[in-house]
């Protein structure tokens, strides 16, 4: 049985969200019935809503950073019973039986993933809606456990955000001791900066302006550099292992270049 469900589109190019009530498709066996607590705010979001990418399809309901609470899951479902605090991110499903998928990577699905949101359904076609509304429904597969005490609605952006810093820093395999530079001190840039230090590395933030350098302090790096100062960039040349660019528009990448030791990366 479908399930009607309230939430906020768009419904259409560039308009302002609205109350749109819905049908989110059947249950089956491995699916979870999130009720959606919190959701963040993305980028991807509006350039979606907007239409930048020319894939909108309207009425569309974006959100794909969410938390919830399990209300029902299916007859195979294993991992989760109801009350249990969960996250889910990008993806609802995928088509699970290609190279990709069986390596747990299932955002090269073959077939293409199917998306949180402005998607459709693999089986019954039925559009996705995304994080705006009262409830989701995934596969299990793509529902993750948020541990007990983490803030939930802090823990929202770690469904994009967090994961998009996260995997750089796995895939490179920072540990401590890495020196490791962020560049930007945005979205994407705090949260790699904090993830960093986590892991023990030694984290220097790259910035045009010098008043982010308190902000910076307080969320783990060890050093600033502004990277508008010549004498600065000098000093630091060959000094990294790791360079995670985060500045979301394109920006000349060259005066990091030197900063890199012998076998460092700039990402």
């Amino acid at each position: 049985m479908t399930m009607n469900v309230l939430g906020y589109a768009a419904p259409s190019a560039k308009a302002e969200l609205s109350p749109y009530q819905f049908e989110r498709r059947d249950m089956r066996a491995d699916d979870v019935i999130v009720e959606i607590l919190y959701c963040g705010i993305c980028h991807s979001d509006l350039h979606e809503v907007n239409n930048d990418w020319g894939t909108g399809k309207y009425p569309l309901v974006p959100g794909h950073e969410i938390i919830g609470r399990v209300v029902d899951f299916g007859s195979d479902v294993t991992l989760f019973k109801p009350g249990d605090h969960v996250g889910v991110g990008c993806m609802v499903d995928s088509c699970q039986n290609c190279a990709a998928c069986k390596q747990g990577l299932e955002q090269y699905c073959k077939e293409f993933p199917t998306l949180t949101f402005n998607s459709k359904d693999r089986l019954d076609k039925m559009p996705t809606f995304g994080g705006y509304s009262e409830k989701i429904i995934a596969r299990e597969k793509f529902v993750l456990r948020i541990p007990d005490g983490l803030d939930l609605k802090g823990a929202a952006p770690l469904l994009c955000a967090g994961i998009t810093s996260w995997s750089p820093l796995r895939h490179w395999r920072v540990k401590e001791g890495t020196n490791v530079g962020v560049v930007g001190l945005g979205g994407l840039g705090h949260m790699t900066l904090k993830l960093a230090k986590g892991l023990g590395a030694n984290v220097t933030l790259f910035s045009r302006s010098p008043g982010k350098e308190q902000d910076a302090h307080r969320l783990g790096a060890d050093n600033v550099v502004i990277s508008t100062d010549a004498g600065q960039m000098t000093s630091v040349n060959n000094k990294f292992d790791l360079i995670i660019d985060t500045v979301p528009y394109g920006h000349d990448i060259n005066p990091y270049m030197p900063l890199l030791s012998i076998n460092g990366t700039l990402v």
